[in-house]
């Protein structure tokens, strides 16, 4: 398993106690495929520019299409850049393999509720084991992420901390991506309830 794949189905676990949006999780997963890109020695960081190297074997499909998708020549891409480029509906890419693979089921609804499509439910896999084995040992880089993305509270006292400068490095980004969407969302909201107002005479 990879760190996108563990973080998407710790998101979904938690679902029912804390609210994501799928942009959030997009951005973080897209930080995540960084992580694991670093880990594998497919990528290095030149300050905040992911530079590739010679691309390894990367068994998970999702992973191989990320490096495959890398910019390879100078001026490199930034974590930013990388971030909403590689995010942009991410979440609905990896739930969808995950769909492929048998790992999610859909819940199905009585004939009369007006909605066909169910809901997404994990299945009993030896994936979400190990997820759950990653999450429950508050393994540091899933931790961190989840802490970053809201799925889980900041580590305090002695907590494991993430002690690679390069990962410390993604993680601030996936940070600064979020909280810049937030900032879009309420501008969005202000806008539309200032166009609101006009539209009434108010």
């Amino acid at each position: 398993m990879t760190t996108p794949r563990d973080l998407l189905i710790a998101a979904m676990d938690m679902a029912a106690s804390r609210t994501l949006e799928r942009g959030d999780l997009s951005l973080a997963l897209a930080g995540a495929e960084v992580i694991d890109l670093l880990s594998a020695q497919a990528v290095r960081l030149d300050g905040d520019q992911i530079v590739p190297s010679h691309p390894p074997a990367i068994a998970d499909r999702l992973l191989d299409e990320a490096a495959s998708s890398l910019v390879r020549q100078a001026p490199y891409e930034s974590l930013e850049d990388w971030l909403w480029r590689r995010g942009r509906g991410l979440s609905t890419a990896y739930l969808d393999a995950l769909e492929a693979e048998g790992q999610l089921t859909r819940q199905r609804r009585p004939r009369w509720m007006p909605s066909r499509a169910g809901r997404m439910m994990l299945v009993d896999s030896p994936a979400r084991r190990e997820a759950a084995d990653r999450w429950t040992s508050n393994e540091p880089v899933l931790a961190a992420l989840a802490a970053v993305v809201g799925i889980r509270d900041k580590p305090i006292g002695d907590s494991p901390s993430v002690v690679d400068d390069a990962v410390t490095t993604v993680l601030a980004a996936v940070d600064d991506a979020l909280r810049d969407l937030g900032f879009q969302r309420q501008r969005r909201a202000l806008d539309e309830a200032a166009f609101d107002n006009i539209w009434r005479g108010e």
